[in-house]
C-alpha cells in the first residue's frame, strides 16, 4: 500500500498516544530535528528550510567538518530553532548523531527525529514517522523505502540489492524480524529511550542505524517501520561498499552471537534455548559423523544403512530443531513500547 504524505492540516490535528490519554498536537509534542553535518553545504539549508513548522527545534552537528558548516549554518540561516553543535574531532554519523540526542534532550525535547544533512529524506513525511511515538505504540520509527515498488524506481539497483541482503543480515542479528531497510537513518527515537541508548557502546560510524536496533533490542523496546520513498539527486555518498562489506558481516556475526547468548542463555532460558543447543548438537553431530566415515572408508565400498541413517537423522532433526528456535524468535519480536515506563519513572526522579 502506497504511503500517502501527511496533509498541512495534520499539524492542528490532536494525536491520541492512548485512549485513556489528553489528545497531544505536533506543535506541542516537543518534536526535535537532528541533522549530522559533513560535506553537505550544498544541500543542509533546504533540509533547513523543509522543516515542518511544528518541529520546535533543529540541531545542527557540524562533525568537524571540513566545508565548514557550523560557520556556514550560522550566516546563512535566520530560522530560530536551529541550534549549531560543534563537534572538535570527527566522530562518525553515529556520533554525530548521539551528540545532537544528547543536546536537544538536554533542551527538553520528547521526540528526536534524525534526518542526513544531504536532503535525501522528505521531511513532510515526519509526522507519519513520529506518529508511532505519539500514539504510544513504538519506542522507535524508521522509514522503510522497500514498501512499495514505486519508492524503489528512484533507487539505484546496486542499493536495492545490497540492502535486501542487509535487511535479512539484520533479522537475524537484532532480532527485529517484523523491520527492514535496516540501513535507513530517517529514524524518530523518543528522547527517554534514547537517553539509555547513549549509556551503551554504539557503533560511531556507518554501522550506526544497525548496531542501534542490535541495542534497542537488548532494551526490549519497540521498533515500527513507516513507508515512504527515498530522494536520490546530486548527493555524494561518504560509504564504499567495498570497504565496509566485510566489517559490516563481522559485527552482524557478533551482535547476533552476543544476542542469542544473552536473550536465550543470560537473561532467559526458554524453549527455543532448548531447540538451539540440541539443533547445533543434532546438526554438528551428524555432519561430523558423515566426514569422519568419508575420510576413513574403504575405497569402492557402499555406505551401509546403518551409516547413512546414523549420518543423516541427526542432520534432519537437528535442522528442524534449529528451525523451531529460529521460529519461536521471530514471535518473539518486542510488542510493548517501554517508554510510558520511562517516562514515569523519570517523573518520580524528578519528584524526588
Amino acid at each position: 500500500m502506497l504511503a500517502r504524505r501527511v496533509p498541512s492540516t495534520v499539524i492542528k490535528t490532536p494525536i491520541h498516544r492512548t485512549a485513556r490519554e489528553t489528545p497531544i498536537s505536533l506543535e506541542e509534542a516537543g518534536v526535535w530535528l537532528v541533522a549530522p553535518c559533513y560535506k553537505v553545504k550544498g544541500h543542509i539549508l533546504r533540509v533547513i528550510e523543509r522543516a515542518p513548522a511544528w518541529i520546535e527545534g533543529i540541531v545542527c552537528v557540524d562533525d568537524a567538518c571540513p566545508d565548514g558548516s557550523a560557520d556556514f549554518i550560522e550566516a546563512n540561516t535566520t530560522d530560530p530553532r536551529v541550534v549549531v553543535l560543534r563537534l572538535a574531532k570527527n566522530q562518525g554519523v553515529g556520533g554525530a548523531t548521539l551528540a545532537g540526542y544528547a543536546e536537544a534532550a538536554r533542551r527538553g525535547a520528547k521526540v528526536l527525529v534524525k534526518v542526513d544533512g544531504d536532503d535525501q529524506m522528505d521531511l513532510s513525511y515526519a509526522a507519519q514517522l513520529v506518529a508511532p511515538i505519539l500514539m504510544g505504540e513504538a519506542d522507535y520509527a524508521k522509514g522503510n523505502r522497500f514498501t512499495s515498488i514505486s519508492h524503489l524506481t528512484s533507487m539505484p539497483t546496486v542499493r536495492v540489492l545490497g540492502n535486501a541482503m542487509l535487511s535479512f543480515a539484520a533479522k537475524l542479528s537484532t532480532g527485529y524480524w517484523n523491520i527492514f531497510d535496516p540501513t535507513n537513518g530517517y529514524t524518530a527515537i523518543e528522547a527517554n529511550v534514547a537517553r539509555l541508548v547513549m549509556e551503551k557502546r554504539v557503533e560511531r560510524r556507518f554501522f550506526f542505524e544497525t548496531d542501534l536496533l542490535y541495542h534497542l533490542g537488548t532494551l526490549r523496546a519497540v521498533v515500527r517501520d513507516v513507508p515512504m520513498p527515498a530522494r536520490y539527486a546530486d548527493e555524494v555518498s561518504n560509504i564504499r561498499i567495498s570497504q565496509v562489506v566485510g566489517p559490516f558481516a563481522l559485527r552482524h556475526a557478533r551482535n547476533f552471537a552476543q544476542r542469542v547468548v544473552g536473550q536465550y542463555f543470560v537473561r532467559d532460558f526458554s524453549a527455543a534455548s532448548l531447540e538451539l543447543v540440541s539443533g547445533l548438537f543434532s546438526t554438528l553431530f551428524g555432519l561430523g559423523y558423515a566426514l569422519s566415515y568419508l575420510a576413513n572408508r574403504v575405497p569402492g565400498q557402499a555406505a551401509s544403512a546403518g551409516v547413512v541413517m546414523l549420518a543423516a537423522l541427526p542432520v534432519i532433526l537437528g535442522v528442524q530443531f534449529l528451525l523451531q528456535a529460529m521460529n519461536f524468535d521471530v514471535l518473539n519480536v518486542p510488542s510493548r513500547p517501554i517508554h510510558p515506563y520511562l517516562l514515569v519513572l523519570r517523573n518520580l526522579e524528578t519528584e524526588a
